[in-house]
């Protein structure tokens, strides 16, 4: 699922209610979901943060006119998106979400969010969530330095992880205790896969008139029970199935060529 062919599902439409009441509220969020279900993309997504990783290059001087106007609602939800890194070090994450705060809020001011006629002279902070992705990296220092931002910015904090991580938080008596709202991030459902299949199918084999952009059913089924719902494991056994197809001369997906196509893959924790 990339950003030019986002399917906006309803786990993903959840997802966003959720870190609305984040958002709203001022609590912490936690978000937990096996790994492939869509959790980052999402988060990508609701923050917009590819468009801000676009506009990297933003300084105070300017911020004036050096984003179009029409970017307003891009960044409507005023969220950072963060990634821990691995081996997250002493200090690092309190210093990296600040860079990132300040970075949109030059973004916000550019996009019009407030009315400043010299930005380079206000301190407001117009970010109201932080979302931390890749949460399982945190150790306790770090864990506490989110507890420590969370005290001092007073704005909500949505936390992303595997499934298990909120067992382990519950370790940490006095940041779970600001944990206000949980989120189980879960696969597609039978009906959601029956539209998001056929979409990305017909996405992916666009631009080849070799090969047909619809699925008959028993293949349809068939990749329903190989991939169980996980959008990453769909997207891959999609392309290798497109592979498949293509070593062969074949102009229509068969369950021998979808077979094929599972055997060469990893089927499992993605």
């Amino acid at each position: 699922m990339n950003e030019l062919h986002f399917i906006e599902t309803q786990e993903h439409r959840r997802f966003a209610e959720f870190c609305d009441a984040c958002r709203r509220y001022r609590y912490i969020g936690l978000c937990y979901g096996a790994p492939g279900v869509g959790k980052t993309v999402s988060a990508e997504t609701y923050s917009a943060w590819r468009r801000l990783q676009a506009l990297a290059d933003l300084t105070r001087t300017t911020v004036p006119s050096a984003v179009e106007s029409s970017a307003h609602q891009d960044f409507a939800h005023q969220a950072l998106f963060y990634t821990v890194p691995v081996a997250v070090s002493l200090g690092q994450l309190a210093r990296d979400v600040n860079q990132l705060r300040m970075q949109l809020n030059y973004v916000l001011m550019a996009t019009n969010m407030v009315n400043i006629r010299q930005p380079q002279h206000v301190e407001h902070d117009l970010v109201e969530l932080i979302i931390i992705d890749e949460a399982d990296r945190l150790g306790a220092v770090p864990l506490e330095q989110v507890r420590d931002i969370y005290d001092r910015s007073h704005l909500g904090v949505v936390l992303i992880g595997m499934p298990g991580i909120e067992r382990r938080l519950a370790r940490y008596p006095q940041l779970y205790s600001r944990i206000g709202f949980v989120h189980h991030f879960r696969p597609l459902s039978a009906i959601e896969m029956r539209q998001v299949v056929p979409h990305l199918w017909q996405n992916m084999t666009a631009n080849n008139e070799a090969l047909d952009e619809t699925l008959s059913a028993d293949v349809l089924l068939a990749i329903m029970r190989i991939t169980g719902g996980n959008f990453r494991l769909i997207q891959r056994l999609l392309s290798q199935l497109e592979r498949i197809m293509a070593i062969n001369r074949l102009s229509a997906a068969t369950k021998e060529a979808l077979e094929t196509a599972r055997t060469s893959l990893i089927i499992g924790a993605t």
